[in-house]
């Protein structure tokens, strides 16, 4: 099953929280995206070990989840940490000093402006699997 994974910068690190099981509380804290991931999927193998311990099938949203990560800005260049804010945002036609506040949270996008970014990003993406190499 598929579940939505929402991942977000706080003051104190990285968060990650599950919106879309029922009756179970998922989430992960770190210092980075990465290190919140990991809280959260040792979080899931605690919960999974309590309903094998408790002799309980383990419901079919938590066999085999596949997560399906969205970001807010910030976690976003911190999990893509590779890529170039300053070209992104030229892709976007933001201005570059503009999306590095967002990356920093000094300010915040409005919908149209986080739309734009994640548009640019789709863009490279279906850019970089059309490339093949000789």
């Amino acid at each position: 099953m598929k579940l939505n994974a929402i991942i977000e910068k706080g003051k104190d690190g990285y968060g990650i929280y599950v919106t879309n099981l029922k009756d179970h509380g998922l989430n992960g804290m770190g210092d980075s995206v990465e290190a919140a991931k990991a809280d959260m999927m040792e979080a899931l193998s605690l919960l999974l070990s309590m309903y094998t311990d408790e002799g309980k099938p383990i419901p079919k949203e938590l066999d085999n989840p596949q997560f399906d990560y969205k970001y807010d800005i910030p976690s976003f260049f911190e999990d893509f940490d590779y890529l170039i804010v300053s070209k992104i945002a030229k892709r976007a036609g933001i201005n570059e000093s503009l999306l590095r506040q967002y990356k920093t949270k000094k300010a915040f996008a409005s919908e149209d402006q986080t739309k734009k970014v994640e548009k640019a990003i789709h863009d490279l993406g279906k850019e970089m699997m059309a490339v093949e190499f000789k």
